[in-house]
């Protein structure tokens, strides 16, 4: 019960909510001392998985199911070294995309991974969860780690680059180029659905026949546009992925750094020491994951 107070809550909200939950008198300082002990208990396991060369053992039946790969990073605020990335990664069975409506869907179920630090230590977590998946789709950024990392050890992933990442860096280049407002609007329709159509090499070619411009910004702006697109070509395939009725966005990894960790771990005035931060991480990871067997086994062991 305190580990989900602590991984709810700050602890100061925890203590309260027990004792008008529960009448019991429990301080803060003893629900953060909880916390953090069970959640060094869960890295030192997953830090022996890792060590072990295993990996997350699936059903045949899940294991052959597609499921998509998400990931990224997002900044937080420590004692040792002021702002730091955790990076975050988002697994889930692609039955899990359940449709609410014509236009939204939600994820019923996911298996979350979070590490505080470098792609080194990150990875080889993520890995345990993916290596006995046999059909992968990966969605992400421009992010030259997470593209560098698939290509050497999930090449027969489909990788897909965000189509709204796509589509953010050609409004911003756009909104400096063209002058008059509605001539901006309706390139961007244009070379969007062209890119909609699996003709990325025809949006790179209108870039480059777009007369420079004599603003030094926008036109550094279109070279670094044209060769993302270039690096980035065999991942924008979108109609192809869309017939095969593929996510092409990466809202879902967004949206689980605001729900899965930010909504506990970037509130205000908040700072953490590195173990401290990863520790209270693992915990709510353990809970977002529908995974609280696991923190309930450790206290059962330790009693």
């Amino acid at each position: 019960m305190l580990c989900f107070l602590g991984q709810q809550y700050v602890f100061a909200e925890g203590e309260e909510t027990l004792k008008r939950l529960k009448g019991v008198e429990i301080n803060a300082k003893q629900i953060e001392r909880v916390c953090h002990h069970y959640g060094a208990l869960i890295e030192e396991e997953d830090c022996d998985l890792i060590a072990t060369n295993i990996h997350r053992e699936y059903e045949v039946t899940q294991s052959n199911q597609l499921h998509y790969a998400m990931l990224d990073g997002a900044m937080y605020l420590t004692k040792e070294e002021k702002w730091k990335e955790a990076k975050l990664g988002r697994i889930f069975n692609v039955k899990d995309n359940v449709p609410i409506s014509k236009e939204r869907s939600i994820i019923a179920n996911s298996t979350y991974v979070s590490h505080l630090g470098g792609i080194k230590e990150f990875f080889p977590k993520f890995e345990y969860h993916l290596d006995g998946l046999k059909s992968l789709v990966i969605i992400a950024d421009g992010a030259r780690w997470i593209w560098n990392w698939a290509d050497d050890f999930y090449p027969d992933a489909t990788q897909i680059l965000d189509f709204y990442h796509a589509k953010e860096h050609l409004c911003q280049f756009a909104l400096n180029y063209f002058k008059e407002r509605t001539t901006c609007t309706q390139w961007i329709d244009t070379q969007c659905k062209i890119m909609l159509e699996d003709d990325v090499q025809k949006v790179i070619d209108e870039l480059k026949e777009l007369p420079q411009s004599n603003h030094k910004k926008t036109a550094d702006q279109k070279r670094k546009l044209i060769a993302y697109y270039q690096k980035n070509i065999k991942r924008m395939r979108y109609k192809t992925y869309l017939k095969r009725e593929l996510l092409i966005g990466s809202g879902a990894i967004e949206s689980a750094h605001r729900n899965v960790l930010q909504q506990r771990m970037k509130l205000s005035g908040q700072h953490w020491t590195k173990n401290g931060f990863q520790q209270i991480s693992n915990i709510r990871v353990a809970y977002k994951s529908n995974n609280a067997n696991r923190i309930k086994d450790l206290v059962t062991n330790a009693a």
